[in-house]
């Protein structure tokens, strides 16, 4: 008996058209310990560490990939981090995307993206963040999103207008990198910004 009703389970497919955590274009799954390549292998790409962490990072290894991996697997959150991998709807791995709980006393959050750089340029990381957007402001009760982009990282500061944040200002020489200071965009959603605009969008 026992057999037949994990034969039938197996036998289901799961059925995503009234599910929260995808769009027209993505969908976003708990980080899981067999994700250790996605982080190895995206740390040899020293540009895209070095817009997404300000930083040039120590060469990556298969055993801190895998410790990574561990220690965030299933929706675990860490210092206020949830990680999700970003999954194109025919299940390929494109990026990693992170919901910070800045304050919730204050309503406020972040979220990071980095996307693998053969996939960028597709509207992967913009849909993936419109799922974050919604769950902070929607689910969640939030009230500001904030977020900081390097000078020059022209593609990522386009995402965030195109999702409406707006630049509240500008820490001038605030990063030190590739031998040289950068200013440090600072941009801002509300969630009164977001909903307005998603009524715009609608009329």
């Amino acid at each position: 008996m026992m057999y037949k009703i994990m034969e039938e389970l197996f036998m289901k497919k799961v059925i995503y058209d009234n599910y929260f955590w995808q769009n027209d274009l993505v969908r976003l799954r708990p980080w899981s310990e067999d994700d250790w390549e996605w982080i190895y292998y995206t740390g040899f790409d020293t540009s895209l560490s070095r817009l997404a962490s300000y930083k040039v990072n120590f060469p990556p290894t298969v055993s801190g990939a895998k410790e990574y991996c561990k220690e965030v697997e299933n929706c675990i959150t860490k210092n206020g981090n949830t990680v999700f991998a970003i999954e194109s709807l025919d299940g390929i791995h494109v990026g990693r995307i992170i919901f910070s709980l800045d304050n919730e006393r204050h309503g406020t959050f972040g979220i990071g993206i980095r996307i693998a750089t053969k996939y960028q340029g597709k509207g992967y990381g913009t849909s993936a963040m419109k799922i974050l957007l919604q769950y902070g402001f929607m689910e969640s009760r939030l009230n500001k999103c904030s977020s900081t982009v390097l000078e020059g990282n022209e593609a990522t500061i386009k995402m965030h207008k195109k999702l409406g944040y707006e630049q509240e200002g500008i820490l001038k020489q605030n990063i030190y990198t590739n031998g040289k200071y950068y200013n440090e965009i600072c941009f801002g959603l509300t969630k009164d910004t977001y909903l307005k605009n998603i009524a715009e969008k609608e009329n």
